[in-house]
């Protein structure tokens, strides 16, 4: 079997590094380029210091991409729109991994990032790279856009309950590593500034919102809130999910709810402990996997029902989701270059 050839728009920063990590693993791949605007001439391993000896790729300028199967775009917000069309000429399959194409209302990129979308007409062509949801909408996908991390940890876990159970108010309340801010640096992650914070930074309307009430709002009869936090972690989500039911269900129900939709996901853990430290989703120990760990409790007094989710941010919030996502849409094994299984302790 010959090959797959593979491109990286963006190949510098965090989730371009994991890019690299987990392509240049996988079997049925050949890294053929990497791209970088600042650093292009210059070895991938100096930047990206843990795949010495793995490599001996240098980065190229963008202008000099050539032609391969499948392109990564691992670029900021609005990178993208506006030059997609040369991307889509360079490749078969184009995975996008900003929030340029996440959202099919042209509208909500006015709401949520203060901008009118550039490329409407091919907003709702791309399919949301959430494999959970829909894999079979990804099984021979041309264009994939890949959801933001702290969306993720937030629909995985909510997607079943909405479906399945009446809810009017849900809050989610994340946790959110200093990667997820990118490589590049400002004030709010100089070390003396992000150290030991756990600072609120978009309490309300932030943009992932709107992913989040796109795939779990359909109707728009849920009250859904959410409020990040920067916390002193440098990889891994965890979200608190506070839900509030019209109607009372037993945890057994909702455990059964989790399983139906879950049992059989490769890289959905289901938590629910009853001794030890561990009793919950923590992000320590998905660390540079593709997992997601989603677990519950029933407030008995409130009838409120907590869910936690943990995933690493750069992972299935990122890289593992997008390789994930190319797996399926080339009938690859879906968990082919996934299958690292996290550390402890760490």
């Amino acid at each position: 079997m010959n090959k797959i050839t593979v491109g990286i728009v963006g190949g510098s920063g965090y989730t371009g590094g994991e890019l690299l990590r987990l392509l240049l693993g996988h079997p049925n791949i050949e890294l053929a380029a990497v791209t970088s605007r600042v650093k292009a001439g210059k070895l991938i391993a100096r930047t990206h210091p843990n795949l010495r000896s793995v490599t001996r790729l240098k980065f190229i300028a963008p202008t000099d991409l050539p032609e391969v199967d499948v392109l990564f775009l691992a670029l900021p917000h609005q990178a993208v729109m506006d030059k997609v069309k040369y991307y889509r000429k360079k490749c078969k399959y184009l995975i996008d991994l900003s929030s340029d194409f996440r959202l099919s209302n042209a509208d909500d990129y006015i709401a949520y990032y203060g901008h009118e979308h550039t490329q409407p007409h091919l907003l709702g062509k791309f399919v949301y790279g959430l494999p959970e949801l829909y894999r079979e909408r990804l099984r021979g996908a041309k264009l994939i856009a890949v959801p933001g991390c702290t969306a993720t940890a937030a629909i995985l876990p909510m997607k079943p309950i909405v479906q399945e159970l009446k809810v009017h108010t849900i809050v989610i309340d994340s946790k959110v590593a200093s990667s997820a801010a990118g490589a590049s640096f400002n004030m709010s992650t100089h070390h003396p500034e992000r150290s030991n914070v756990v600072r609120s930074f978009k309490p309300s309307m932030h943009r992932h919102l709107a992913e989040m009430n796109q795939e779990l709002n359909l109707n728009g009869s849920i009250s859904l809130n959410f409020s990040p936090h920067a916390v002193e972690m440098v990889r891994g989500i965890q979200s608190t999910i506070h839900v509030f039911l019209q109607e009372e269900y037993s945890s057994q129900e909702i455990w059964q709810i989790y399983l139906n939709a879950y049992r059989d996901e490769p890289f959905i853990r289901l938590v629910k402990e009853k001794t030890g430290i561990y009793r919950f989703p923590e992000p320590k120990l998905l660390i540079g996997t593709n997992l997601c760990e989603i677990g519950f409790e029933k407030d008995e007094l409130t009838e409120r029902l907590v869910v936690i989710s943990a995933i690493d941010n750069l992972m299935k919030g990122a890289a593992g989701q997008a390789v994930q996502c190319m797996n399926i849409a080339l009938d690859l094994e879906e968990t082919v270059g996934l299958e690292f299984m996290g550390l402890h302790p760490v």
